[in-house]
């Protein structure tokens, strides 16, 4: 029995992101995750998030990442690290990823979809 997600309700996806060698949650001015859906034309925007004690938050719809003609319903994420606007990081894309299989409620705010904790190789003048 599959369950099938409100499509209006708000998903909020995070990721957690690890300074390399110290272990400490990556902070700091400058830093921005911004998250995708991969296409195979065009990559969907999805947003942008600051860093707040490592965790980024977006909050965005199933709306967002469906198509139209239904070819493609499951999202292909990835996210991009940047600090002061030049790319440091880049996920692997997590395709065709079934989200009510990771999926938490969280009252008065949606589903919070959890995408992982990633160890990133940062210049140490950042921290």
């Amino acid at each position: 029995m599959s369950v099938e997600l409100n499509k209006e309700m708000n998903l909020i996806i995070q990721v957690r992101l690890i300074a390399s060698g110290n272990d400490e949650p990556l902070a700091g001015n400058g830093f921005k995750v911004r998250l995708y859906d991969k296409d195979v034309f065009n990559d969907d925007f999805l947003g942008e998030s600051e860093l707040h004690n490592g965790l980024a938050r977006f909050i965005i719809t199933q709306k967002d990442f469906t198509s139209p003609s239904k070819l493609d319903e499951r999202p292909d994420f990835y996210f991009v690290l940047l600090h002061d606007q030049q790319v440091i990081f880049k996920s692997r894309v997590m395709t065709n990823l079934d989200i009510s299989d990771i999926e938490q409620f969280v009252m008065k705010e949606g589903e919070l979809i959890d995408l992982g904790t990633f160890l990133v190789d940062v210049n140490p003048k950042m921290n």
